[in-house]
């Protein structure tokens, strides 16, 4: 199976970015992607964090899900949402806190999963500060979901950082796992080339990461990157920085082939698992 890691440099306009992102789905649909990838909050990389909570939409309903959707149905594929804010129901209106859904959609534009990113990120050097915190609520169970035969585990940005997630979904095993983000330039300069392949390795499957990657209206500049890696820890495919598609065939022979070479995921000790 093709597969696609769209990356962007969103914008705090929700329309600019849905335009943006129509065409990297359909530029990766032309190139014979069967499964894409959008990056976290590819929607909106808004100018404070309070921009979240006035573009939360309603599950199932809201110009960003009809936009995935519709994507999905037109070109025949699954598309892996990035994130979006999602409201939560409080009964008094609009919330404080939304939700960060990664939403799934498959190729007849049916909604196949949901993932709420369980791991907010907070960071403070002195110079940035970060706090996921302020406006978010956290999600509370790992997702997994099946593409044309492929068991595929959902995460989000920060989760990456917590390899507990990851081998959640692994019983059974996933075939490929999904990390949207929309990484800080400083820790991932740091990190995200290095978790990304670890989380490849210790789960013998494939990893789709699209980023956001470049700098932002709001000043916030990401580190972009975004990448595919085999279940032997290679780096099939890779875009630094800028708008654009990153493409890598997902190949069920090679996980095979690593799983029966060194069977580590069989040699877990059960009182782990």
């Amino acid at each position: 199976m093709l597969i696609a890691a769209l990356q962007t440099v969103s914008t705090p306009r929700v329309d600019e970015n849905l335009d943006h992102a129509r065409r990297l789905i359909a530029q990766a649909a032309e190139a014979g992607a069967r499964l894409v990838g959008l990056p976290e909050y590819f929607c909106l990389m808004g100018l404070s964090d309070r921009d979240k909570l006035a573009a939360a939409e309603v599950p199932g309903d809201g110009p960003i899900q009809s936009m995935l959707a519709d994507a999905a149905r037109r070109h025949g594929l699954w598309i892996i949402g990035g994130t979006l804010p999602m409201r939560i129901d409080t009964g008094t209106g609009t919330p404080d806190r939304a939700l960060n859904a990664s939403c799934v959609f498959a190729p007849d534009g049916t909604l196949a999963a949901r993932y709420d990113k369980m791991h907010l990120f907070r960071y403070d050097n002195g110079r940035e500060n970060f706090d996921e915190g302020r406006v978010l609520q956290a999600g509370s169970e790992p997702v997994t979901f099946d593409a044309d035969g492929l068991r595929v585990g959902l995460s989000i940005c920060y989760d990456l950082r917590f390899p507990e997630l990851y081998r959640a979904m692994m019983s059974p095993p996933c075939d490929l796992l999904a990390v949207p983000a929309a990484f800080t330039h400083t820790t991932g300069r740091a990190h995200w080339e290095l978790l990304l392949r670890a989380r490849a390795v210790e789960n013998q499957c494939y990893v789709i990461a699209p980023a956001q990657g470049g700098l932002h209206e709001n000043g916030r500049r990401t580190f972009g990157h975004s990448l595919v890696v085999d279940p032997w820890g290679e780096v099939l495919a890779m875009r630094e920085e800028g708008e654009g598609v990153v493409l890598a065939t997902l190949d069920p022979a090679r996980i095979a082939q690593v799983r029966m070479q060194l069977p580590a995921l069989t040699h877990r000790q059960p009182r782990w698992i």
